[in-house]
């Protein structure tokens, strides 16, 4: 009688889910998708956002983006690699590193905002621009990115590490065709909670990229996100409703993209390079 409870209690959590997951992406559809056409996806936005469409908008979403992922990457992969391989367990600057990261996984989006603001646009002088917003993000993400990375990396059989050390391979090597590809899905996940936060967010790149609608022509120049473009749609634009429906649909349009591309380039990276026994 326990187990039927509780097989019926998750399935039930799984039904209700589903059906709450459908019912937003419906009610967006049938909102947005009227509003839908080339030149909505193809031209910039005009009169507050309720005329033309959102070219520009999805030009600076991308870029933001982009940075965010180059550099998360790359300075969250190392991190995990120097905690998990390079440096001792009892090690207190290691220990230190974990706990701001467990921290800084909990902070409200609105400081890392301010933090941004304070930081990259007056201190380093790059202003209201798409890498001040990126390198925000960054900060926002890398703490959930590095732990979940680490946790993949320190879920390895220590065999294989002392195979690939017996073999003769050499740290980076084993690395590069071992360890990484092993924890494909560990990074997977992680980049797809970070890519979730990115793209949804506005308080912080309020802050740092700022409010402006035009198309970008360098990273130095401001704009304005698709997140930021529905909420300013939503709550300042008189009328906006109907092109905010239709920005949202795209913009779970576009999630469903990326984070189906970062899966199978992860599977295809681990069936290609992880060393298995015949």
């Amino acid at each position: 009688m326990t187990d039927r409870l509780f097989t019926i209690l998750i399935w039930s959590v799984a039904i209700i889910l589903a059906i709450l997951s459908l019912w937003i992406l419906g009610e967006l559809i049938w909102q947005g998708y009227p509003h839908l056409s080339w030149s909505f996806l193809t031209t910039e936005p005009s009169n507050a956002g309720r005329d033309g469409g959102i070219a520009s908008i999805i030009a600076a979403t991308l870029l933001i983006l982009a940075i965010t992922l180059l550099t998360t990457i790359s300075i969250g992969i190392g991190t995990a690699v120097w905690l998990t391989e390079y440096s001792q367990h009892t090690s207190r600057v290691a220990h230190t590193i974990r706990l701001s990261l467990d921290i800084l996984a909990g902070v409200p989006s609105i400081v890392f905002g301010l933090f941004g603001y304070a930081f990259f646009s007056i201190y380093l002088g790059l202003g209201f621009s798409i890498l001040s917003g990126g390198l925000t993000l960054t900060c926002m993400i890398l703490p959930i990115f590095t732990r979940t990375c680490e946790s993949g990396l320190s879920q390895v059989n220590t065999d294989w590490r002392q195979g690939a050390a017996a073999l003769g391979i050499t740290r980076f090597s084993a690395l590069s065709h071992i360890l990484l590809p092993a924890i494909a899905p560990a990074i997977t996940a992680a980049l797809l909670l970070g890519i979730g936060r990115a793209t949804a967010e506005t308080a912080a790149l309020i802050f740092t990229s700022g409010y402006v609608d035009r198309m970008p022509e360098s990273i130095m120049d401001s704009g304005r996100t698709l997140a930021v473009h529905i909420y300013d749609l939503s709550m300042n634009v008189t009328g906006g409703d109907k092109a905010a429906y239709a920005t949202a649909l795209v913009l779970i349009v576009m999630m469903i993209i990326i984070n189906t591309a970062a899966i199978l380039i992860s599977d295809r990276w681990k069936n290609k390079r992880i060393i298995t026994n015949p």
